[in-house]
């Protein structure tokens, strides 16, 4: 098992990358607005040229060929597939029609994602029929936490009858960004992580040798910290609220607390923080107050996170926030001084790789970059190297 592909499809568009286990760089592309007249994709081939085509309204299969092509005569072993919500499977799984059942079957719960991640499987899998596919699940990670955290304090029915439980997201990302701290901090999966994936989509973690104990997200990934459009933690009497005084119906209600809340909503600028910061050094009290808001609530997750484990190794910041931006990096550890944390100035300034920010004390501080392709291609690679072992066996 050498070469992976790794898939990632949206409901218009998908992301994919092709994993060399030989080579330091990786083929890879994005197709979207598939389906419509702007449809188009875009990479690195073999040898990490760049292209771009216009795809006119090809769909996911066709897509997936023209992307296939620009691959050229590099093979590779099995096919991983992202998949967001797998309910309480709590490991990669090798796709057969029992799976595919089941990622259908939690369709409700992750409507946009799940019912596109299907229609990834079937094209791949006419294209290469001969190839195993493994399903790679976002929430996986997340079925080692106690069911004192995933509980909710709701009618029993609820849970036994209807699987109304904290699932949690992002799971490939935290896993990865764990393991990679902690093994470079010279103890591989071990220790006690808080991890803060910072993107469009936010959330944390607590990680005890190298399982998930909590995190933010819940039943859904609108639940926690405040994010690039979604709202995150609000009164649940919210929703009767808006419906009863207001007049609005469900679908308005889940589109403003999902799309047009967090970031975008505080400031009534922008979801990007980089925007939002120039704004806010430029005096615009709006954006000023969303970034407040950002961090605290954040640094609030954080410290709630703290509890579940049972001592504090350090703490990672991921994601296109987390990695990038060193104000709000210095921003969380100051709100959360009282923890012993501290910043190397210097050391934050820095991007682009895995290194260790704090100024030498404990608990640590990491930025770690994260890379959910090749969690994915580590985990497809195990399954699939088990089937093909048991086959031969």
């Amino acid at each position: 098992m050498s070469n992976i592909l790794v898939i990632n499809c949206g409901s218009s568009s998908f992301k994919y990358a092709l994993i060399l286990q030989d080579y330091d760089y990786r083929i890879y592309g994005l197709a979207e607005n598939l389906g419509t007249p702007n449809a188009r994709i875009s990479g690195v081939t073999f040898g990490n040229e760049k292209f771009q085509i216009d795809l006119g309204q090809a769909d996911h299969k066709e897509a997936l060929a023209v992307a296939m092509s620009r691959i050229g005569q590099v093979n590779f072993d099995a096919i991983g597939h992202r998949v967001v919500h797998g309910g309480n499977i709590t490991s990669a799984r090798l796709i057969d029609d029992d799976v595919i059942q089941h990622i259908k079957d939690m369709s409700p719960l992750a409507p946009l994602h799940n019912p596109a991640h299907i229609v990834g499987i079937e094209a791949t899998a006419q294209l290469y029929p001969d190839l195993p596919q493994v399903a790679v699940f976002d929430t996986a990670f997340h079925q080692s936490m106690p069911e004192k955290a995933y509980r909710y304090a709701l009618p029993q029915a609820l849970y036994h009858e209807h699987g109304i439980r904290r699932y949690g997201f992002h799971g490939t990302s935290h896993a990865y960004v764990s393991e990679r701290a902690s093994t470079l901090a010279g103890a591989k999966n071990q220790g006690g992580w808080l991890v803060a994936h910072l993107g469009n989509g936010c959330s944390t973690c607590a990680v005890w040798n190298g399982q998930s104990l909590d995190t933010s997200m819940g039943f859904t990934p609108l639940e926690g910290l405040v994010m690039g459009t979604r709202s995150g933690d609000v009164d649940p009497s919210l929703h009767y609220f808006l419906a009863k005084n207001l007049g609005w119906d469900i679908e308005k209600i889940d589109r403003t607390l999902n799309r047009d809340s967090g970031l975008l909503g505080l400031s009534g600028l922008s979801n990007d923080m980089r925007t939002l910061i120039d704004a806010a050094e430029q005096g615009n009290e709006n954006a000023a107050l969303a970034i407040e808001v950002f961090v605290y609530r954040l640094a609030k997750s954080l410290a709630a996170m703290s509890c579940a484990l049972p001592e504090l190794t350090g703490l990672i910041f991921t994601g296109g926030i987390g990695e990038n931006s060193a104000y709000i990096r210095e921003k969380v550890v100051a709100t959360l001084s009282h923890f012993g944390f501290s910043i190397d100035a210097e050391k934050n300034n820095l991007r682009g790789q895995a290194m260790r920010i704090d100024a030498g004390t404990n608990p640590q501080v990491w930025v770690v970059p994260t890379d959910e392709e090749a969690r994915i291609a580590q985990e497809t690679r195990q399954v699939a190297l088990a089937e093909t072992t048991t086959i031969a066996y």
